[in-house]
């Protein structure tokens, strides 16, 4: 029961199987049902995005709910135990459904989304630091220099870009993920028909997204497994 409780708190394979939908129609030329299937994880409006748009989309959703979905969830379980880290996952839920800066959610949804900001400081940090190590892991093998170089760029724009972002959270493993993808996420996007001008962040060196939309689901994947090697083997230590 305690596994079963637990695993309702992580959303790994819900995470990278949703990105995985987006991405499978992009490549057999269907932008329609990859539209689609993004207006499901993502608040902006779809129905206009290219192909690029629709990839930098998905990735910044990736690498955001890594933190909100996948790491924070583990930290706060071995913070406090199911009962923290199922606390945690009713905060994210509140957030996700009434923490919007709209006339409707303003004022109603403010609490939940500070409570937000605040419980997902420590492990959005975490979660870059975990996606920079991951690029690392997965690119050393193929080539040392390129490895170093990558773990490099995706650490120093996490640190250069990672507070553009309007949230104090989100744009840190964002940042990470574009510096070890070598792309440009952010920009302006429409909110229900309104544009909002966002910062952009990363260099974007690379301008084939979709060439590098499965290294983002593998570096999530990794990060993931680490994340929960970290977890358990001090949650270990501390049964010793």
């Amino acid at each position: 029961l305690l596994v079963y409780l637990i695993s309702t708190t992580l959303a790994t394979k819900g995470l990278t199987d949703s990105a995985q939908k987006i991405i499978t129609p992009l490549r057999d030329g269907d932008i329609v049902e990859a539209r689609e299937k993004l207006s499901h994880i993502v608040g902006r409006d779809t129905g206009s995005l290219d192909d690029k748009g629709i990839l930098r989309a998905t990735i910044e959703s990736l690498a955001e709910n890594a933190s909100d979905g996948i790491i924070a969830p583990l930290f706060y379980f071995v913070a406090g135990g199911l009962p923290l880290a199922m606390t945690y996952k009713a905060v994210n839920t509140m957030d996700s459904m009434v923490g919007y800066k709209n006339d409707r959610y303003r004022y109603f949804g403010w609490a939940a989304a500070r409570l937000d900001d605040i419980a997902n400081y420590i492990p959005a940090r975490i979660t870059g630091l975990l996606i920079v190590v991951s690029i690392f892991v997965i690119t050393l093998l193929q080539n040392i220099r390129c490895s170093l170089s990558a773990t490099r760029r995706s650490f120093a724009i996490m640190l250069r870009d990672g507070r553009r972002h309007s949230s104090t959270n989100s744009g840190i493993p964002e940042a990470a993920l574009a510096g070890a993808l070598n792309v440009r996420l952010g920009g302006p996007s429409r909110y229900n028909g309104i544009l909002v001008d966002k910062p952009f962040i990363g260099d974007g060196g690379c301008s084939d997204y979709l060439s590098v939309s499965g290294n983002a689901i593998n570096i999530i994947k990794v990060a993931s497994l680490i994340g929960f090697g970290i977890s358990t083997g001090v949650l270990f230590m501390r049964s010793i």
